[in-house]
């Protein structure tokens, strides 16, 4: 009896869960409009059964709540817990889970002998992602997380589309997904996403030679496109320069900071509403944009972020912050209990013109450790993207720290000298006054393997 395509078998199972996530987009939708009041109810009552659980089954986070009782506990308490840390994550695993019948091991077991994406016995899926530090790391989500995550990935997209001009509706909606493309990384599952009942769904594997995405990408003729920052905004460099004929009504980034270069190419191409979309694989969807207003919306009915000091102590909306801590409350088969996100984050005052009272981070730069540390100077990544990230004549960039500078590998066509000067000089006010910058014009540059992400800054190794 020949054996069955595990692809298929993937896929049954998947359109289940693909029916629970259409049935509770509705609702997720409905929560854009709760009052603040109602935000911090239920945030409250989540909090408290996400510690019940993890108190109770897992011996980590037992030790790390302590005398905190979740029946009682508030926002407020989580100052009192430790921060996790990514190590962390690493070293206890099997005192983290809280489901039986997995432990590392066994994730890894997965890992190693799928041949598509897949479910456990038990409904879970485990993924693993290097993320923007470049540290490998294996996670598992649970179905009702990965139904929570997915509505709070497309709960905005799902509100505009049903406000949106008379007659869009009615067109045959395309959705062209440029994301890993294969496992074992999240990011497929959660946005190859049909919103819409008539929506066609088009994977391209964002780690494919660039050739391939263009093609891809005409070939799909998308009226919506979702993906990866970089693949974005490079197909909008591509219509803007002619090579490209898409027309899409409405965007979504995530999965890489979505810089000013890609904006900026994303709104002359095409002009359109753009949803941008913060998250991690360890904590899901954090904060998404509206495509109104300034800055992304935190999903504060399922994500509570901190901003501490470096003592891990929350501080001030206006007041500077070391570092984001997150706690995840869909995520209660690994939890992640102020965890360390590693991202700086700025709140953004007042309302939104949207009308939701949900709060507001600033656009998501990235993070803490895309900075180059030269000695006791610190090289910001924006002063490399200043330079690099604001030429309309470089399409892509990666920038890897040597001892006494940068190598920078550029697509597009440029003067190199003339690009080596600017960095010098976008460097000096640093500390360093004579930065070895060396530049070289590729046809590509690499992506994760695992991934399909492109790591923009790469930190020279101990």
């Amino acid at each position: 009896m020949a054996q069955e395509d595990p692809k298929a078998a993937y896929e049954r199972l998947r359109a289940a869960h693909l029916n629970a996530v259409r049935a509770s987009l509705a609702d997720h939708v409905t929560r854009l409009a709760w009052p603040r009041e109602r935000i911090d109810s239920y945030r409250t009552e989540r909090l408290r059964s996400l510690l019940g659980i993890a108190r109770e089954r897992s011996a980590f986070h037992a030790a790390r709540i302590g005398d905190v009782d979740p029946a009682t506990a508030t926002v407020d308490d989580l100052a009192r817990l430790p921060v996790m840390v990514k190590q962390e994550v690493a070293d206890e695993w099997d005192r983290i889970i809280t489901v039986p019948g997995i432990d590392r091991a066994g994730a890894e077991r997965v890992l190693a002998e799928q041949q598509w994406f897949s479910y456990t016995p038990s409904g879970l899926q485990v993924f693993s992602s290097g993320g923007s530090s470049g540290v490998r790391g294996v996670y598992v989500w649970d179905w009702e997380q990965f139904v929570t995550l997915a509505c709070l990935a497309w709960r905005w997209q799902t509100r505009a589309e049903a406000t949106s001009s008379a007659g869009e509706g009615d067109r045959q909606a395309r959705l062209a997904v440029l994301e890993a493309g294969e496992p074992p990384h999240a990011s497929t599952p959660l946005f190859d996403v049909a919103t819409l009942p008539w929506m066609r769904t088009f994977v391209i594997p964002a780690a494919s030679p660039f050739d391939e995405v263009l093609r891809a990408a005409a070939d799909a003729r998308p009226t919506h496109v979702v993906g990866y920052a970089s693949v974005v905004g490079r197909l909008a460099r591509a219509v803007v320069a002619g090579g490209l004929d898409i027309r899409p009504v409405r965007v979504s980034t995530n999965s890489e900071p979505l810089g000013e270069e890609d904006r900026d190419a994303i709104d002359t191409a095409w002009g359109v509403p753009v949803h941008n979309l913060w998250g991690s694989t360890e904590i899901g969807v954090q904060a998404v944009g509206c495509g109104q207003g300034e800055g992304l919306h935190i999903c504060e009915d399922e994500v509570i972020l901190e901003r501490v000091d470096a003592a891990g102590r929350p501080v001030g909306p206006d007041e500077p912050a070391a570092r984001t801590l997150a706690t995840g409350l869909a995520g209660r088969a690994f939890p992640f209990i102020r965890y360390d996100l590693g991202d700086e984050v700025t709140l953004l005052p007042g309302r939104c013109e949207c009308g939701s009272a949900m709060r507001r981070v600033a656009d998501v730069a990235g993070r803490r450790d895309d900075d180059f540390h030269y000695g006791d100077q610190v090289v910001p990544a924006a002063a490399f993207r200043h330079v690099l990230g604001t030429d309309p004549r470089i399409s892509e960039y990666q920038v890897r720290q040597t001892a006494n500078g940068a190598d920078v590998l550029v697509v597009g066509s440029h003067d190199v000298a003339a690009v080596v000067a600017a960095l010098g000089s976008s460097l000096r006010p640093y500390g360093i006054p004579a930065a070895a910058i060396t530049v070289h014009l590729v046809e590509e540059i690499p992506r994760t393997a695992a991934t399909g992400k492109l790591r923009r800054f790469v930190p020279r190794g101990p």
